[in-house]
């Protein structure tokens, strides 16, 4: 056992019992970060135009604040980005975090002193705590590869600025600098492709042991090492013990990841957003990711079917319940003030607080009513492939409203890497499990509003071509589960494979 395996093992006792304090005490936690949130910025000009003085109770900072998009935030945060000090927090931010926003274009999520630390402690503390759950060290004396955005900033106003990743990779602690890959030159590469050429170079003859991505382009990776080497994942880096991951659900890519590595590995899946470090898989026996609430981070929740703007009406933690779709609403230490952050959450857990990240609030289908979510096909699907064997690359669902021929449909549009044997079979089975995730989607199917769903063959690589051609391949990019218009299907069309649709 080296000096670093020891050494980690220590420190995962120490965090993992930090973690329990706040853990086992959420209700004082939450009302800590409040009252600290309210102290800190009542003198920021946000604070001084909404009564942050004033404000005794939760009830008061409702009635005074209400929710916010990032396009209703804008005039302040537009006020930040020119060079305004103690706009939403006080000084000003450390970093922009630049994401490509659907309706607002470029966003500048602030990103400040105090915010900063608890990004990289997130991330730390889920691979800290997997040690001390399972007795886990000896990844820690290989590689680990982070894929993850180019780590050069551009400057705003004297702020530097740059993808979330890009700008963690600037705080990887000194200790792990000899074992983290790519090099620096490698990841400032701007191009994806050529960047995973190098990253490839670099990374197929060490030990690698722990390998970390949005699951898409880490398939990727190993697709691409798998077509060069002619080896599993498994083969080429034995000692790969740790897959860390983050962005998207995992379920639909676990059998296909199964087959390049050649073996089952341990995953730690991560909730990271732009926006604060919100939770992390803490317990490889339970479902659900832990919710982080010392973390500067004050939770507001929304019932999806409530959701109505900025008047919604919200929970606190204590009030929450299981098995209910969220809107997630937060107060952060980087000045996002009852921020709506688009996602939708659901708890597993409420001793303590786990949970599952169960969509996106704009990333829907509901055509006729049905608001069929992220986390019901990604289910529907998985336990599809449960029954039925195939495999699924990558897929993406839109609604039909006007076909040229008979009743209106739900399009999925699927990459197969292995085509089930009866596709009719497949398509029974999918859309059956479908119904059982959603009872409105199954009344819509028995009233004969819609149709049995349709799926659509892309061609192999077909998203990934898709994903290039709008400019996002790579990096932190995701691909929508689901789109409640047309969009993304009628560009997929070129990248189809003619003549093979299933209606």
């Amino acid at each position: 056992m080296s000096f670093k395996t020891i050494g980690a093992k220590l420190y995962a006792q120490l965090v993992v019992s930090k973690i329990k304090k706040w853990a086992d005490h959420p209700i004082v936690a939450q009302e800590k970060v409040f009252k600290e949130l309210m102290e800190t910025s009542k003198e920021t000009a946000f604070g001084q135009e909404h009564g942050f003085k004033s404000i005794r109770r939760y009830d008061d900072f409702i009635d005074r604040v209400p929710i916010r998009d990032y396009e209703a935030l804008k005039p302040y945060i537009n006020r930040v980005v020119s060079g305004e000090q103690d706009i939403l927090w006080p000084g000003r931010p450390l970093y922009f975090a630049k994401t490509s926003g659907t309706t607002s274009g470029a966003k500048y999520i602030p990103i400040s002193k105090a915010s900063m630390p608890t990004h990289i402690e997130g991330a730390r503390n889920a691979i800290l705590n997997y040690i001390h759950q399972t007795g886990q060290t000896d990844f820690v004396d290989g590689k680990m590869i982070f894929l993850q955005g180019s780590p050069e900033l551009s400057d705003t106003n004297g702020i530097p600025t740059g993808r979330l990743s890009g700008i963690s990779a600037h705080f990887v602690p000194g200790y792990l600098q000899k074992n983290r890959l790519p090099s620096w030159r490698t990841n400032c590469i701007p191009d994806w492709e050529d960047k995973l050429e190098a990253i490839i170079r670099e990374t197929k003859h060490e030990n690698m042991t722990i390998i970390s991505g949005i699951p898409s382009w880490v398939q990727m990776y190993f697709e691409h090492l798998q077509e060069e080497t002619g080896k599993t994942i498994s083969e080429l880096f034995p000692n790969f013990e740790l897959f860390i991951y983050g962005g998207v659900n995992f379920a639909p890519y676990r059998k296909r990841f199964q087959k390049l590595i050649g073996k089952k590995i341990p995953s730690i899946e991560l909730f990271p957003a732009s926006e604060g470090f919100f939770a992390f898989q803490d317990r490889q026996d339970k479902e659900g990711l832990l919710l982080r609430l010392d973390a500067g981070i004050f939770y507001e929740f929304v019932e999806v079917h409530r959701f109505e703007g900025e008047t919604s009406p919200t929970l606190t933690l204590q009030e929450v319940k299981l098995g209910v779709d969220y809107v997630m609403v937060i107060s952060t230490t980087a000045g996002l003030w009852r921020y709506n952050l688009g996602d939708t959450v659901r708890f597993v857990s409420l001793s303590p607080y786990r949970i599952v990240v169960s969509g996106r609030l704009k990333h829907f289908i509901s055509a006729f009513g049905e608001h069929v979510i992220g986390k019901e096909v990604e289910t529907a699907l998985q336990q599809t492939l449960n029954m039925v064997s195939a495999r699924v690359n990558e897929f993406t669902v839109a609604p039909q409203v006007n076909p040229q021929h008979g009743l209106p449909y739900h399009e999925w549009f699927i990459e197969f890497d292995e085509e089930p044997g009866d596709l009719r079979a497949f398509i029974d089975q999918l859309d059956a499990e479908l119904c059982l995730q959603n009872a409105y989607y199954k009344d819509l199917i028995e009233g004969k509003i819609l149709r049995k769903l349709v799926v659509t063959k892309v061609a192999k690589d077909g998203f990934q071509k898709y994903m290039q051609s709008i400019g996002k391949l790579g990096g932190q990019n995701k691909l929508p589960r689901l789109s409640n218009d047309r969009g993304i299907a009628e560009k997929l069309k070129k990248y189809c494979r003619d003549g093979e649709n299933q209606k």
